[in-house]
């Protein structure tokens, strides 16, 4: 595939230096994290928002270096279908999580009148 078809199609490519740099990265915030566990010292609530600040840099850090995707009007479709893959994601989640609370309110309320 030529440089320009590529460009067409929205793929990229990157240099070893550019993979290097994610792995690297990715590495340091797998190793905070870890840290962040092992070290005990730290209260849990700091802890948690700290495993989750390093997964979200984590996964910028691997959208840009991995899947090459950025702000480029090459990549707008692949980013947009990334959302669009998100939102759908977050609605069979959330339904999901909705559903079962749901049924346990309704569970425990049968229980508890039939105690009664």
């Amino acid at each position: 595939m030529s440089h320009d078809a590529q460009k067409a199609s929205g793929a990229s490519h990157s240099s070893f230096k550019g993979y290097a740099t994610g792995f690297l990265l990715s590495v340091v915030l797998t190793i905070i994290s870890f840290a962040l566990v092992m070290d005990g010292t730290l209260s849990h609530t700091v802890i948690m928002v700290g495993i989750i600040l390093a997964a979200v840099v984590q996964l910028m850090v691997q959208m840009h270096y991995f899947l090459h995707l950025d702000g480029s009007s090459a990549q707008r479709w692949n980013v947009m279908a990334l959302l669009y893959t998100l939102l759908i994601v977050a609605i069979l989640i959330g339904g999901t999580v909705w559903i079962m609370v749901n049924t346990q309110q309704h569970m425990m309320g049968s229980a508890m009148s039939m105690a009664h």
